[in-house]
């Protein structure tokens, strides 16, 4: 059991990873996925790469912003419910006081061209993390042709045919689980 002093420690160092986090990325979760894989997996060590490609998938498949489950995810995974508790408040608590901040102010400047360039180039950098976050996570996962399918699949149904990204996050899921049976299945056959 890790003594109470070294938890308050972690939990501290959760919050206040996750804040830094949160004050310093524009553009939601996608665009923190870099900076949470870099902090949690290179700086701190609290999970590996597989582990963060999990928080992932699993932060885009279950209810909320992407950055909010992930934070809960590692700070579950690394100091239990309170550990949960100090991530997720970490990660929110700049975006709070930021926007309460920027609600006074924004109708005083928001016909402002310095104000509406800087907003133009926020987007620009968020674009590059997200894209980012795309590449460093295409370039972990496991490479099978079935894996190609099921990504083009799910752009041409989310970007062409305009299907929910819901629907088609759930027929990936199951799709996944039926060729993840019948692969298993191919394979405990070749075995016997």
């Amino acid at each position: 059991m890790i003594p109470w002093g070294d938890l308050m420690n972690i939990n501290l160092d959760l919050f206040l990873t996750f804040m830094k986090i949160g004050a310093f990325t524009f553009g939601g979760g996608y665009a923190m996925i870099p900076l949470i894989q870099r902090e949690v997996c290179d700086n701190k060590r609290w999970l590996n790469e597989d582990d963060i490609l999990e928080v992932v998938a699993i932060s885009e498949s279950t209810p909320g912003p992407v950055a909010i489950n992930a934070a809960t995810f590692v700070g579950r995974r690394t100091s239990g419910t309170f550990g949960a508790v100090c991530a997720t408040l970490g990660v929110v608590l700049p975006s709070f006081i930021i926007i309460s901040a920027i609600s006074f102010v924004l109708k005083a400047f928001q016909e402002s061209k310095a104000v509406q360039y800087a907003f133009m180039g926020i987007r620009a950098g968020v674009l590059a993390l997200i894209l980012k976050a795309v590449y460093t996570m295409f370039m972990a996962t496991k490479k099978h042709a079935v894996s190609y399918v099921i990504m083009a699949a799910a752009l041409v149904l989310t970007a062409f045919l305009k299907i929910d990204a819901v629907f088609v996050i759930i027929g990936c899921a199951i799709f996944g689980l039926i060729w993840s049976l019948i692969f298993r299945r191919e394979k405990r056959d070749d075995m016997d």
